[in-house]
């Protein structure tokens, strides 16, 4: 598989994670949705991490998760929680991917 074709296919699954983590739910977020959205985002980041592929725009919306529950925003804060996830998300995707196929772009 090329190169081209592979960021094609991380491009397309990144945005639709982040379609799926953008979209709003019937109800209104409570504090406990924050903290279940926020912990997830943060095992994923973790696992990133781990792979030595953390994203820093994983790590924005953490933050803006963050300072959005400390006001009480609990809707905004679930949104950028579920973003964090699917950009940390996406960075596993492509450590993994990518793990091998730079082998194939390699001059021989």
């Amino acid at each position: 598989m090329s190169n081209v074709v592979r960021m094609s296919i991380l491009a397309l699954s990144m945005s639709s994670a982040l379609a799926i983590a953008g979209a709003s739910s019937a109800r209104a977020a409570s504090e406990a949705d924050f903290k279940a959205a926020y912990a997830a985002a943060e095992a994923a980041n973790k696992e990133a991490g781990s792979l030595r592929d953390q994203w820093t725009t994983t790590a924005a919306a953490l933050a803006d998760a963050k300072k959005a529950a400390d006001k009480g925003d609990f809707d905004a804060a679930t949104a950028s929680a579920k973003e964090a996830e699917a950009l940390a998300k996406a960075s596993i995707y492509q450590a993994t991917s990518e793990k091998e196929a730079w082998k194939a772009l390699e001059i021989h």
